[in-house]
């Protein structure tokens, strides 16, 4: 059974899909809702995905409302209706990169956390379940945008794999924050759910 996500005593759940008709804001899609606190929300499955020599595959993206700040993070994205998080890892991860994994190469969740942050010039919080997968690079072969939004076409500036030593010495945001070491604590799991809390970005 997976662990509760923390939540902020200042928020409340969302409402459950089909309540608020979600969605109908620029740049969001139908699995952001509206929730009783007046931010948008989603619940968010994101993977740690390692290869061989424990590099790290992240993202960096962009807002377009502030094209000029860009930030590195993992891999994944918010829950379409219905769906578990084990389901959207797995999807997430085949459309962002093109790497095909089934269910039961996730490993966790080992993370759990919340968010809060500015996107499209809105307030938005998401409850995250961090999951751990590793794949070998000669498996992998060219990463694939072919399964990206036209948003995340828009407000996506590449894929990479870090090296941990590397990733800690980056000088533009990282998120979660202090990543390279979370990712460190992880590398031997010792099977237990670590909760982040909230985090305000």
């Amino acid at each position: 059974m997976t662990s509760p996500l923390p939540q902020d005593p200042g928020t409340a759940p969302a409402p459950p899909a089909g309540e608020d008709g979600g969605g109908a804001v620029r740049g969001f899609g139908p699995e952001w809702r509206l929730g009783p606190d007046g931010l948008l929300f989603r619940r968010a499955a994101r993977v740690i995905l390692l290869d061989e020599h424990d590099r790290v595959l992240l993202v960096r993206g962009h807002d377009a409302d502030q094209p000029d700040r860009s930030w590195w993070f993992t891999v994944g994205g918010g829950l379409d209706d219905g769906e578990d998080p084990r389901s959207a890892a797995v999807r997430e991860v085949r459309e962002e990169t093109g790497i095909a994994l089934r269910a039961g190469d996730l490993v966790g969740p080992v993370f759990t956390r919340s968010a809060i942050f500015d996107f499209f010039a809105r307030h938005c919080r998401q409850d995250e379940e961090i999951f751990l997968a590793r794949v070998r690079s000669a498996d992998v072969g060219a990463l694939s945008r072919e399964g990206w939004t036209d948003v995340e076409l828009d407000v996506i500036d590449e894929l990479r794999w870090w090296d941990l030593d590397a990733l800690a010495a980056v000088e533009i945001e990282v998120f979660p924050a202090g990543l390279a070491e979370l990712v460190r604590s992880v590398l031997a799991w010792d099977g237990q759910v670590r909760h982040l809390g909230l985090a305000r970005e």
